[in-house]
């Protein structure tokens, strides 16, 4: 509160001089209001409030409710009418409902503190249901009360809100204003149960594994470093759980699962956030086609969950998840849509190739890395899919076992739809001694100046060299599964707070 003797115009000068931020005209009016409800003894940031229903549930529940008594709470976002009654609206997690007050039933001194509200303000309100003669489903106050006083105006509806920078940024702002971006994280959130009531139901196992990690292993990504001051050591956000999840496989437990946070240090787009989160899967005695079964099955799951269907709609495009899902090889993939077949070539010419094509492709660059560069370029755009891609080449698949049929290939596949890669699966690699070499070789791309490459995990091979049985794994991004099936074309409408540079930057 003010000393005595204080203007709210001196407030406003003081605290600019002393560096806080400037009220406007709107925010000293509010905190005018704010001081004269607690001069009458009324809290304005108020506590616990019995609710009998919700905004949705009355208009659902009406025929029932009709001349009843009800108790709700929420945010007003509307105001309407002078004089002796208004109207208002009142928004709560399920939706809005109008309310109604006269100054004949709640008598002048209710009826004024009522004119002191604010947009944005919380109340509780205790009051009967009825049916406006407009037709609308309205609840008429007896009494209410002032539960959070607002202190900030909400942004004004066609500009603020439309800024899609600030809501990002605000996104508590962006829920209160758009009901369609509740939607989108009501589904996030059905989504993630449906992964996981998916997985349990197959007998798989949910586990947790370590955030920090000593090696930042189990995928080719640029780690975030953090530092642990106990044991004086750096330690690694983790970049994926699969090497502590295929521990486990060798520990005897044959199908687990995890859901959780991953970190890499890289750039930041419509489709990558350095934060995201994913399931990866695990299961002993299965393989790459294993996998990919079960990948077709949890697509189709979770669209029914989400949309009541296998055909879904993403920005103009009709996708049918339906199983089963085409296979295409790279190879085969790159010479459809590239237009160039890489079979047969050496490092050295298939280096040439692509940078005839105008691929940037480092000096030492192989043959694996041509094939990689065609297919990130020229073919993933195209795959509006879903499809899987398959046979990758074994340079860029270090925990990925070899084909049999052709040791210079993976038994790996991507399920690709609309252009994303979704996921990454394959026969995981149980043999150490390969394992062991292909960490190697990764370790010498990172001397070399990849620091995407792999580190060596000597731990990892000992386990293995204990005996994992042959399994598949597969991993699949949550974030680009909520973007499909909510429509959303950016990951940053799917993510509550996504990273966002600091203002001024």
């Amino acid at each position: 509160m003010r000393k005595e003797g204080e203007t709210l115009a001196t407030v406003r000068e003081e605290g600019a001089a002393e560096g806080v931020e400037e009220l406007n005209d709107q925010m000293l009016i509010r905190r005018q209001k704010l001081e004269e409800w607690q001069s009458e003894g009324i809290d304005p940031f108020g506590s616990k409030y019995d609710r009998t229903h919700t905004a949705q549930g009355i208009l659902d529940e009406f025929d029932q409710l009709e001349g009843q008594t009800v108790s709700i709470a929420g945010r007003i976002t509307a105001m309407r009418g002078h004089g002796k009654a208004s109207f208002a609206d009142l928004l709560d997690a399920s939706g809005t409902v109008q309310l109604f007050i006269k100054i004949n039933t709640v008598g002048e001194e209710l009826y004024k503190q009522y004119q002191r509200l604010d947009l944005g303000d919380i109340i509780g309100v205790k009051g009967s249901v009825f049916r406006t003669r407009r037709g609308e489903i309205s609840v008429e106050i007896k009494e209410f009360r002032l539960l959070s006083k607002a202190l900030r105006p909400l942004p004004e509806k066609w500009h603020g809100l439309k800024d899609v920078d600030l809501r990002y940024r605000m996104r508590y702002l962006d829920l209160i204003a758009n009901p369609q971006v509740r939607e989108v994280f009501i589904a996030r959130s059905k989504i993630i149960q449906g992964i996981r009531d998916f997985l349990l139901e197959r007998g798989y196992l949910e586990v947790e594994t370590p955030m920090l990690n000593v090696i930042a292993g189990g995928a080719n990504a640029r780690p975030f470093v953090t530092y642990h001051n106990a044991l004086d050591m750096e330690l690694y956000m983790r970049i994926a759980p699969e090497l502590y999840l295929k521990r486990l496989l060798v520990g005897g437990l044959e199908k687990v699962f995890e859901i959780g946070k991953n970190f890499r240090n890289e750039g930041i787009s419509t489709k990558h956030n350095p934060e995201y989160t994913s399931v990866e899967i695990y299961e002993a005695y299965g393989n790459a086609s294993t996998m990919m079964a079960l990948t077709e099955e949890l697509f189709a799951y979770l669209a029914k969950l989400v949309k009541g269907t296998t055909r879904i709609e993403f920005q103009g495009n009709v996708i049918d998840l339906t199983p089963p899902w085409p296979r295409l090889s790279m190879m085969d993939a790159i010479q459809k849509l590239a237009g160039v077949d890489l079979r047969g070539l050496n490092d050295e010419e298939a280096a040439r190739v692509a940078r005839e094509r105008g691929l940037e492709m480092p000096p030492a660059a192989g043959k694996a890395q041509a094939i990689d560069e065609f297919f990130d370029n020229f073919v993933e755009p195209e795959l509006m899919g879903p499809v899987f891609i398959t046979e990758h080449p074994v340079e860029i698949s270090p925990l990925a076992k070899r084909k049999v049929d052709d040791p210079t290939v993976t038994e790996r596949f991507e399920p690709f739809i609309v252009g994303w890669e979704m996921g990454n699966g394959f026969t995981e690699l149980n043999d150490p001694i390969d394992q062991r070499q292909r960490f190697m070789q990764q370790v010498e791309q990172r001397q070399a100046g990849d620091d995407e490459a792999h580190m060596m995990d000597e731990d990892y091979v000992i386990a293995l060299e204990h005996g994992m049985p042959p399994a598949g794994g597969l991993g699949v991004g949550i974030d680009r599964v909520v973007m499909l099936l909510t429509d959303s074309p950016s990951i940053r409408d799917v993510l509550l707070f996504p990273h966002m540079r600091p203002r001024g930057d």
